[in-house]
């Protein structure tokens, strides 16, 4: 069935997602220390703190951002990743 030309006009906003990960004791609480600092910066639009019982030394935020991602000090052995979103549903 083909998809019509309203359904493929779909308008992506522009945002982009932005990923903290940390690994070890106390994880969680450091990158909580960074979530309590994004709702304040410009273009936030909302962030999870994210654990896994599978994983329990392993600590993810993700964020969603309208603007440029914020350059914030991130805690000693984070990595952090950045992606532009391209659909939404």
């Amino acid at each position: 069935m083909p998809i019509s030309a309203q359904a493929q006009s779909v308008r992506v906003p522009s945002a982009q997602v932005w990923y903290v990960e940390l690994q070890g004791d106390g994880a969680a609480g450091q990158l909580l220390a960074v979530l309590e600092e994004l709702p304040s910066q410009p273009g936030f639009l909302g962030a999870e703190l994210l654990t896994s019982p599978a994983q329990p030394a392993l600590a993810l935020i993700a964020s969603r951002w309208a603007a440029a991602l914020p350059a914030l000090a991130l805690p000693a052995g984070a990595k952090a990743w950045s992606f532009v979103v391209v659909a939404t549903r």
